[in-house]
């Protein structure tokens, strides 16, 4: 039976968020029905309600998400009614070209609920962010992106492995692949960079120099495990970072702005043969110009880290058991939580910097 909740709907481009109703349905064969608990206000929400990810509108908001599963559809056995669930945007589908060579975290073809949820008020269908929606009492998804993990978490900082926190740690730990002993810069520290450098720290990493232009932003990555700050609007970054490294520059660079720029500090910034993690997200319209001599000389590698890299059957349920022993300090990420009606609100502050991640609690 398809039920009414309440949810967050970007109605239009640039125009407030507001409160609307909207009808779930009955979760029909590989799908699920889930119960919100919480969920994080992330930056690619407001993309999509700027009109920067598509024209889908009207938009059901909100992807950062943990809750409870209430109903799950035919043929679903991995989840069951009563878990404690986070939500993916990587339900891996198990028979594309990555999947079939052991590669599901590449997977190309992710899939979400077949039917749609509505505006009660006049029956239009709604496009899930992320294929999520999770600003809402109750969405329906692919049982595949549903991923249990341990209940005793708390579900406003385990919602936030959904996508930050998960893409950050993942940036590092997965597609950066640092080890033990080995140096690290991270240049942007919002809450992607924030987790990168948590996730170096849990890595091993020996030194992890974070790299912004705000110095309370640099203050909140030394408490997640950064050792050296630089502030790149007062000095030049890669030779700041170059001088912390005896001249060298470091293994790792992971770059979580998503700047030409930025972009550039990070190529130069790292060691002959070391690595450049791009986890920021560009906009369509930028370019990046190097020298081919220079990519061909300084060897290495330079990679795309797309959501960390992860499989969150496998991620979600490791992190969430760090974050338990006290290793993964995910409440660190927390600045605020909030109610429904406070998106809008939220989204200004995110515009000013107040805040490393607002969490919206049902």
């Amino acid at each position: 039976m398809s039920q009414e909740v309440r949810g967050v709907v970007a109605p239009g481009k640039n125009e407030p968020v507001r409160i609307e109703t909207i009808v779930i349905p009955a979760p029909g064969p590989g799908e699920a029905v889930v119960q919100i608990q919480a969920c994080g206000v992330c930056h690619t929400d407001l993309h999509y309600k700027q009109g920067g990810i598509s024209d889908d509108f009207p938009f059901l908001l909100g992807h950062e998400a943990a809750g409870i599963v209430e109903a799950v559809g035919e043929g679903v056995h991995d989840v069951a009614p009563g878990d404690f669930v986070i939500l993916n945007w990587r339900a891996v589908c198990g028979q594309c070209r990555a999947c079939l060579r052991g590669r599901p975290w590449y997977c190309f073809n992710t899939h979400n609920a077949q039917q749609k949820m509505t505006l009660a008020s006049t029956g239009q269908e709604l496009s899930p962010a992320l294929g999520i929606g999770a600003f809402a009492e109750k969405t329906l998804v692919a049982a595949g992106q549903c991923t249990k993990v341990d209940p005793r978490a708390e579900a406003a900082v385990a919602g936030l492995l959904g996508c930050g926190v998960m893409a950050g740690t993942g940036a590092a730990i997965n597609t950066g692949n640092v080890g033990r002993g080995d140096s690290v810069a991270v240049i942007g520290c919002g809450g992607v960079g924030d987790a990168a450098i948590a996730g170096a720290r849990l890595a091993g990493a020996a030194k992890i120099i974070a790299v912004d232009i705000d110095d309370r932003k640099l203050q909140t990555a030394q408490k997640l495990g950064a050792t050296h700050t630089v502030n790149s609007q007062q000095v030049d970054p890669v030779a700041a970072v170059r001088e912390l490294t005896s001249g060298f520059g470091v293994d790792v660079v992971i770059e979580a702005v998503g700047r030409p720029e930025t972009y550039q500090q990070a190529f130069y910034a790292r060691d002959l043969a070391g690595t450049v993690v791009l986890v920021g997200v560009p906009t369509p319209q930028m370019k990046l110009e190097l020298p081919l001599l220079d990519v061909f000389g300084r060897g290495g590698a330079l990679k795309s880290s797309w959501y960390g890299d992860c499989l969150p059957s496998r991620d979600f349920p490791m992190l969430i058991d760090l974050h338990l022993q006290g290793r993964l300090d995910l409440g660190a990420f927390v600045t605020e939580t909030i109610a429904l009606d406070d998106v809008e609100k939220a989204f200004e502050r995110m515009h000013h910097g107040d805040v490393l991640r607002s969490v919206v609690v049902l």
